[in-house]
């Protein structure tokens, strides 16, 4: 008699809208238990996790500060609990506003640093211990890393840092057979991209790539996908800059 397969289980932060919504959707069409994290307002996580039960996947929503330490390690500690344990983390989770260094405030400072890097940081000390041989981390990066725009210097020094985490900590979890990778996606219609910016911006952005279009979130999602699944066992450490080519 053959024995049932575990069903994977996938943590996704910021995963009640945009990027991370898609990135939860695809992987419940993968066949991943999903645990769709948000930090407040439960009504948008609560409305995705009832769309992927009704499509017939198995999901939660888990609220959870990632900034706040003890409330990461209460998430792993709930989605344990009613998934099982954890075989994959994305760590999608963060904040983008464009402001020119010099007249960057402390409080935005510090809540781009404790939501991009301190959050990353929690949930990768967290799997540290508590992610399943064989499973996968995805952390996010950007593309505007790459770019060097004015206005981003404090976004892309949170960036910087999440891929210093990327490279070394895959070889940290050296014997565990984990992968630790992250997407750099380029422009990508969400709201988190296109609050703030006017119709000439938007436009300007959306030629920058030769593909000539801003990315989906489903774009990323599928890289995700890719990832977090089985081709993907043999890298490791790296940084996928999914931007239609635009650096």
């Amino acid at each position: 008699m053959n024995t049932p397969r575990h069903t994977q289980v996938a943590i996704v932060t910021g995963a009640s809208r945009g990027i991370g919504a898609a990135v939860a959707q695809r992987l419940a069409r993968d066949g991943f238990a999903v645990a769709v994290n948000y930090a407040s307002g439960s009504t948008q996580a609560d409305a995705l996790v009832a769309e992927l039960v009704a499509a017939g996947g198995k999901a939660i929503a888990v609220q959870a500060d990632v900034a706040n330490a003890d409330e990461v390690r209460r998430m792993f500690d709930t989605v344990e609990a009613q998934l099982g344990r954890v075989d994959v983390l994305v760590n999608n989770a963060g904040v983008l506003k464009t402001v020119p260094l010099a007249e960057h405030s402390d409080a935005l400072y510090d809540q781009t640093f404790d939501i991009n890097v301190r959050g990353t940081f929690n949930t990768l000390r967290e799997a540290a211990t508590r992610l399943n041989e064989g499973g996968r981390i995805v952390n996010f990066s950007s593309t505007t890393l790459a770019l060097n725009m004015p206005g981003y210097a404090i976004y892309n020094a949170t960036k910087a840092a999440v891929e210093a985490f990327t490279h070394v900590f895959a070889k940290e979890l050296r014997g565990r057979n984990v992968t630790v990778n992250a997407v750099a996606p380029g422009p990508i219609a969400t709201s988190l991209f296109l609050d703030g910016k006017t119709e000439e911006q938007i436009q300007a952005f959306a030629k920058m790539p030769p593909l000539q279009r801003l990315g989906q979130p489903e774009d990323i999602a599928s890289v995700v996908s890719f990832l977090a699944g089985p081709d993907a066992g043999w890298v490791n450490g790296q940084i996928l800059r999914a931007n239609g080519g635009v650096a």
